[in-house]
C-alpha cells in the first residue's frame, strides 16, 4: 500500500508501443539500468497475452508513454538510498504520458513496478488497459533495510534460480538479498585468496565462482537490491576444514574454528579481502550464532592455549568474534551479528554492529536501549521455513514493538524474512517464500498509519499480488492454508 494514493474513474489503453522518455532528468543512464527496468515493465505487462487487438472505436484515450525524471545523476545503491517516487498517470492529454518523478533511479524502479501493477489484460479488445485513471501516487518506504535470506549450504541454488528470487524480490520492493553463502555443510564459493576453501562444496559442479558472485551482485544492483553476504563465524564452519585441516580444532572435533590458530584469522582475513572485490554493500554478516565451545575445551592443545591466555570458554568466544569484527571493519565494512553476540557480550561489541535478531521478540528494544543498531527476523514469525508460521503472522509482525522513543525507533533498520534452506531447494524456494514474504514486505514498506489493523482486510489484495506472481512465471504458493501448501480444491486462483 503506497504511502498516498488518488485515483479517478477513466479507463485507458496502453500502446503497444510504449516508450520511454527521460525529457528533463538528469540521470545520463551509462548502466542502461532505466532502460532495461523500462524493457523488463513492458515484458511483464505484456507477458500475459497477445496484445493484438485494433485501437480504432475503442473510445478510450492511448497512453503512449512514459516520462521519467530522475534528480540525481548517480547510480550508486548506498545503503539508505532514496527510494522515494511520484507516480502520475493522467486522463487526458495528447500524447498521453504517465509521468514518474524520482530521486534516484531506484526510486523510478519502484515506480515502474507500480505503474506495471495498474496494467490489465482486456479480453475484449486483446489489448492491455489501465484503469482508474488519473492516478496519482506519492510513495518511499518505511525502512531503508527490506531483506531476504537465502542459504546455499544446507542445499546449493543455481545461478538462475537465485536471480529469479532477485527477480521477485523487486515485485514486492524488498531491497536486500541475504546470501547465506556457507555453513557446516558446504562450502560452495570460490575464495582466490584460500582456493582449496571451495573443496567444501557438496560437489565438483555445486559452486559459485568468483565471476558468478560478481555476476550475481551486478544483477541485483541493477534492480535496486543489495547483497549482503554472510560467514558464520565461529561456528556452522565445518566446511571450512575440507580444505584446509588445520581450521578445525582436531580430526574428530571439527567445529567451531580453531581460536589458538593464527590461520583461523588469515583465513578470514583473506575471506573478507576477496568479499571487499565482490560484494559492495555497507555491510558483511559474521554469524556468530549457536556456537558450542566444547571442542575448544576437549581439545588439549587449545584447553593449553586458553588456560595461558586466561581465557574460559566464553572470553574465546568474545575474543574470536571481536577479532573478526576488527577485520572486517579493516576491509570497509560494517558488521552484522546474530543475536548471541549481543545477548553474551553486548557492551562488547563494535559500535559499527548491527544486531540481527532471530531467538524471538523483545531482543530489538533492547539492543536499541544499548544504543546499537537492529534487523528484526525474529523466527516465530519471520522464518519462511517454519511451514506453520502463516502469511497472517508475517503482516502483523511489527518490528517497531515496545519501542516509542524516536531516536531508538531510527536504530531499527528495517527487517528480514528467512529462507534457510535445510528443506527448500530449487524445486521449491519459490513457493515456500511467496506470498507470505510479501505480507512482511508491505509492513516493512507502507507507513505505519496505512498498515491494516486486522491482516484478513488485506487478504483479497495479497491474493491477486500472489496470483500476479504466477502470472510472472513464479510459483509463488495458494494464500490459505500454511506455508507451500498446494491448492486444496478446483478453483479460481484469486479464492485460494
Amino acid at each position: 500500500m503506497p504511502a498516498s494514493v488518488a485515483r479517478g474513474a477513466q479507463t485507458l489503453l496502453v500502446s503497444r508501443d510504449l516508450r520511454l522518455s527521460t525529457a528533463g532528468s538528469n540521470y545520463s543512464d551509462g548502466r542502461g539500468i532505466l532502460r532495461e527496468a523500462f524493457q523488463r515493465m513492458v515484458a511483464v505487462v505484456e507477458l500475459d497475452h497477445v496484445a493484438n487487438g485494433s485501437y480504432g472505436g475503442r473510445g478510450s484515450p492511448v497512453l503512449a508513454g512514459v516520462r521519467v525524471v530522475v534528480r540525481s545523476p548517480s547510480d550508486e545503491l548506498n545503503f539508505g538510498v532514496d527510494e522515494s517516487y511520484k507516480l502520475s498517470v493522467p486522463a487526458t492529454g495528447n500524447p498521453l504520458y504517465a509521468q514518474i518523478e524520482a530521486q534516484t533511479v531506484f526510486g523510478a524502479l519502484h515506480a515502474l513496478e507500480t505503474f506495471s501493477q495498474l496494467c490489465n489484460f482486456d479480453f475484449n479488445a486483446r489489448l492491455i488497459e489501465l484503469h482508474s485513471a488519473p492516478w496519482t501516487i506519492v510513495d518511499m518506504p518505511r525502512f531503508h533495510y527490506r531483506g531476504l535470506l537465502i542459504d546455499t549450504s544446507r542445499h546449493y541454488l543455481p545461478v538462475p534460480v537465485i536471480k529469479s528470487v532477485i527477480d521477485s524480490m523487486t515485485f514486492s520492493k524488498l531491497n536486500v538479498l541475504h546470501w547465506h553463502i556457507v555453513d557446516e555443510q558446504s562450502f560452495p564459493l570460490q575464495i582466490p585468496s584460500y582456493p582449496k576453501l571451495w573443496n567444501g562444496a557438496y560437489s565438483y559442479s555445486e559452486r559459485y565462482t568468483f565471476d558468478d558472485a560478481i555476476d550475481i551482485v551486478q544483477y541485483a544492483e541493477k534492480r535496486g537490491v543489495n547483497v549482503l553476504a554472510e560467514i558464520d563465524v565461529p561456528g556452522h564452519a565445518l566446511s571450512w576444514g575440507v580444505g584446509y585441516p588445520s581450521l578445525w580444532p582436531s580430526a574428530t572435533c571439527k567445529e567451531p574454528l580453531d581460536v589458538s590458530n593464527d590461520f583461523t584469522f588469515q583465513v578470514i582475513n583473506g575471506i573478507l579481502s576477496d568479499f571487499s572485490k565482490i560484494f559492495k554493500f555497507k555491510f558483511v554478516h559474521l554469524g556468530g550464532d549457536e556456537v558450542n565451545t566444547s571442542c575448544w575445551t576437549t581439545t588439549p592443545r587449545i584447553k593449553s592455549w586458553l588456560i595461558q591466555h586466561g581465557m574460559n570458554e566464553s572470553d574465546a568466544y568474545r575474543y574470536l568474534v571481536l577479532r573478526a569484527q576488527k577485520i572486517a571493519i579493516s576491509h570497509g565494512y560494517d558488521i552484522i551479528n546474530w543475536e548471541e553476540t549481543f545477548n553474551n557480550f553486548g557492551d562488547k561489541l563494535d559500535r559499527k554492529t548491527v544486531v540481527h535478531n532471530w531467538l524471538g521478540s523483545g531482543v530489538a528494544e533492547k539492543v536499541v536501549t544499548a544504543g546499537l543498531r537492529c534487523i528484526v527476523s525474529n523466527q516465530d514469525k519471520w522464518y519462511l521455513d517454519n511451514l506453520d508460521a502463516t502469511w497472517e503472522g508475517f503482516y502483523m509482525n511489527e518490528p517497531l514493538t515496545n519501542i516509542y522513543n524516536p531516536e531508538q525507533q531510527r536504530l531499527v533498520l528495517g527487517g528480514e524474512v528467512c529462507m534457510w534452506g535445510e528443506h527448500i531447494d530449487a524445486s521449491d524456494i519459490q513457493q515456500t517464500i511467496w506470498p507470505r514474504a510479501a505480507a512482511a514486505a508491505e509492513r516493512l514498506w507502507t507507513p505505519v498509519e496505512k498498515l491494516a489493523k486486522d491482516a484478513g482486510s488485506v487478504a483479497a489484495r495479497l491474493a491477486r499480488f500472489r496470483c500476479l506472481l504466477n502470472q510472472r512465471g513464479v510459483a509463488a504458493a495458494p494464500l490459505a492454508g500454511y506455508g507451500r501448501s498446494a491448492p486444496s480444491e478446483p478453483g479460481s486462483c484469486q479464492r485460494q
